[in-house]
């Protein structure tokens, strides 16, 4: 195979022509990009080192077929593709009732266990409250639950109301969202309440703009609090700016509520909004201490000895109404027809 020149003549159609193969510098890289790509897929390039538009059509007439990338599947799903495909069956239906479930977990850290939690269940609708002293696996029960963190042993169930489960992380993460847990989700203490807004409302994918930012405060009632950093806004003030915000993205159904009482308040204010976002048909579950679970009417055991920093979360309370649980049992009511009460006989 010979070296192609300018003044040499066209080179016959369906012949391969060699180009200079520059072996280094900016020549071999504008080769790679530009050149290259034409010669794998076979067609004839001119002198110039462009595509030849005649000799391609002189080509394609006289029988020669160019190298064509081979056609996918028909049923393959590509890389992005999420939907349901005849090897891959369709995932719970968001659109209904849901549930997690979570069933022997197990997360160990570096030099110790983090977490060990036998059962948890949450359904949209209510609002469950898991009480534990820091340290005690916050971080790992709410990465898991929602999807974010493999456990080393046990597993996250998602079932919707016709009975359909999937262990997917993937689905757990898209109908879950965590608000404002430490080093994970908690915004920079000084930036101001705007700005935040701002942020959160990209990630919904929202209008970001100052107006639409002034707008959102003061249909939420917190336009006096635009220009406050993070770190001087009121504890509930910052729990229910933090999840409304996280609520308003896309196919969120579950929150997880992290340690909202670290940043003071009444425990009774951080749990009343909770119980609002639960009412609404949000599934959501509370991280606090065991001080905080007990000011709430929670019983629990002071966790004492060693053991006290590994203790589990435990839950706490539950409110709301489960629309997935089965109906009570009501007795039916019969009535015998030989021990009704006679009709009164007219008086003579």
């Amino acid at each position: 195979m010979r070296r192609h020149r300018e003044h040499d003549a066209p080179a016959p159609c369906g012949t391969a022509v060699e180009l200079p193969w520059p072996a280094r510098g900016p020549g071999r890289i504008f080769f790679m990009r530009s050149v290259a790509p034409w010669l794998s897929t076979g067609r004839v390039m001119s002198a110039q080192g462009a595509p030849d538009a005649d000799a391609q059509h002189s080509a394609v007439s006289q029988g020669a077929t160019e190298t064509a990338r081979p056609a996918r599947p028909a049923g393959r799903p590509g890389r992005r593709h999420r939907g349901a495909t005849a090897g891959r069956p369709a995932g719970p239906s968001t659109s209904g009732a849901l549930r997690l479930t979570v069933r022997d977990v197990h997360v160990v850290g570096r030099r110790a266990p983090m977490l060990h939690l036998e059962t948890l269940t949450l359904t949209t609708g209510e609002c469950v409250l898991v009480a534990g002293e820091p340290g005690q696996g916050h971080t790992a029960l709410a990465l898991v639950a929602t999807g974010r963190l493999a456990p080393f042993e046990g597993r996250v169930v998602l079932t919707d109301a016709d009975g359909v489960v999937s262990t997917a992380r993937d689905a757990l993460r898209s109908v879950s969202a965590v608000v404002d847990l430490p080093g994970i989700s908690e915004p920079d203490d000084t930036l101001t309440t705007a700005t935040v807004v701002a942020e959160e409302r990209s990630f919904a994918r929202a209008g970001s703009r100052r107006s639409d930012v002034r707008r959102w405060l003061a249909s939420h009632e917190l336009a006096a609090y635009g220009d406050v950093r993070m770190d001087d806004l009121p504890g509930p003030v910052r729990t229910a700016l933090l999840t409304s915000l996280t609520a308003e993205r896309p196919g969120v159904r579950f929150l997880v509520i992290s340690l909202p009482d670290r940043h003071g308040g009444e425990p009774a204010a951080w749990w009343s909004i909770a119980q609002a976002f639960a009412a609404r048909g949000y599934g959501v579950l509370v991280q606090c201490s065991r001080s905080s679970a007990r000011d709430l009417g929670a019983t629990l055991e002071p966790a004492r000895g060693d053991a006290s920093q590994r203790a589990t979360p435990v839950e706490s309370l539950r409110a709301g109404v489960d629309p997935m649980a089965a109906p009570p049992d009501v007795p039916e009511l019969t009535v015998d027809l030989d021990e009704r009460p006679s009709a009164p006989q007219d008086a003579p």
